[in-house]
């Protein structure tokens, strides 16, 4: 048996792998995490969840005319986008900052922009998750939605651009135990007054004019014109969104500390 040592067959080639491929790799470990993150999965699954069959099962909350799980659902996907990209990447964020993983990572030949990519890809990839077990559910219990496709899917990107872009804003200036608490208070906050399961209109006038400034409000209420009433395109909606997208993606930009 002859083996053969030609000169440079076994020549080992040192370097970092393709940048795509770098960026799948880190897009899968951050959503095996996020999926074995018992907080996580009880804010991304557990709650939206049990929202969604308690207020649609029991008459509870006042949602208008229709059925209930026609307001409910729209809502709820929203709440969905707001777990996963706000509250879940802001607390997870927050303690690799603290840890010392950010620094680390930021090191490695994957550039910081591309750590960023395959976060936003663990984003996209449990949200598409959630909205296809929320939607099973709400099927389940009677939800016959309508609309643009297209515009739904508008919302959906634009709510979690908006919604990460705060997320990491907050990560990435204050401190983790911070984070932790303002993220969870914030989420608290936005299903009460957001409009997910109690409509805006409950509210005064005075308030549902601030209210419906905010991310969670345009997205639930675009949903809703989409899914349960058939809009074409929600365009105040999409603008508000839009303006927030911006607004926080372009903060977290600026004033994210890695250390």
């Amino acid at each position: 048996m002859s083996t053969d040592t030609t000169t440079g067959t076994f020549t080992p080639r040192p370097g970092a792998a393709p940048l795509p491929r770098m960026i799948r790799a880190q897009a899968a470990l951050e959503t095996r995490m996020l999926l074995r993150n018992g907080e996580q999965l009880l804010l991304t699954v557990v709650i939206p969840t049990l929202l969604l069959v308690l207020f649609s099962s029991v008459d509870i909350v006042d949602t208008g005319e229709g059925e209930a799980v026609d307001f409910l659902a729209p809502g709820v996907l929203a709440l969905a986008v707001l777990s996963t990209a706000f509250t879940g990447q802001a607390i997870a964020t927050g303690f690799e900052r603290r840890y010392g993983v950010l620094k680390r990572l930021g090191a490695s030949p994957l550039p910081r922009w591309g750590l960023m990519a395959a976060k936003t890809c663990s984003v996209l990839v449990t949200e598409v998750l959630q909205i296809l077990l929320l939607t099973v559910i709400a099927f389940a219990l009677g939800w016959s939605p309508h609309g643009n496709p297209f515009a739904v899917l508008l919302l959906l990107v634009l709510g979690t651009a908006a919604f990460s872009g705060l997320g990491l804003l907050m990560a990435g200036t204050l401190k983790a135990e911070v984070t932790l608490a303002a993220a969870n208070l914030v989420f608290l906050l936005l299903l009460v007054g957001g409009g997910v399961i109690v409509p805006l209109e409950k509210f005064p006038d005075a308030a549902q004019a601030v209210l419906g400034l905010l991310p969670i409000s345009a997205l639930s209420d675009g949903l809703r014109d989409v899914l349960r009433d058939g809009a074409a395109m929600p365009w105040a909606d999409l603008g508000i969104l839009t303006v927030w997208s911006v607004l926080g993606l372009g903060a977290a930009a600026r004033f994210f500390r890695w250390e």
